[in-house]
């Protein structure tokens, strides 16, 4: 069973940067591809951006390349989203999610969700 905590949500100005963490128990990181997805206020979940398990290579979706930056540090078991230049459509609900798959077909893992609102 993998247990995933997320933080680092929180208020920012409009250009603003945030730092979300993911952290994971129950199965390296390494094994995993970790995705971060967003829910904004009546609009569906959408996937931001993965890491895929392995080579960590990166996936981002066309809102964001360019502004998010997604990690991992191993030792620590932890995934990362950073996030520059945040505007108020970023504004939602970040979740983390593991998925045992390359690419993240199914994500069999999710945390509880951080708020991040980006404000003028």
């Amino acid at each position: 069973q993998v247990q995933l905590v997320e933080s680092g949500g929180g208020l920012v100005q409009t250009g603003g940067s945030l730092r979300l963490s993911c952290a994971a128990s129950g199965l390296p990181i390494i094994s995993l591809t970790m995705g971060w997805f967003r829910q904004a206020p009546g609009k569906e979940r959408e996937l931001a951006g993965r890491i895929s398990r392995g080579d960590s290579r990166t996936y981002y979706a066309d809102s964001v390349k360019g502004r998010f930056t997604i990690s991992r540090d191993n030792a620590k078991n932890t995934v990362y989203l950073q996030m520059n230049s945040l505007k108020p459509e970023d504004t939602g609900v970040y979740y983390c999610a593991a998925s045992t798959s390359y690419l993240g077909s199914t994500y069999h893992y999710w945390g509880q969700g951080t708020q991040v609102t980006a404000s003028s």
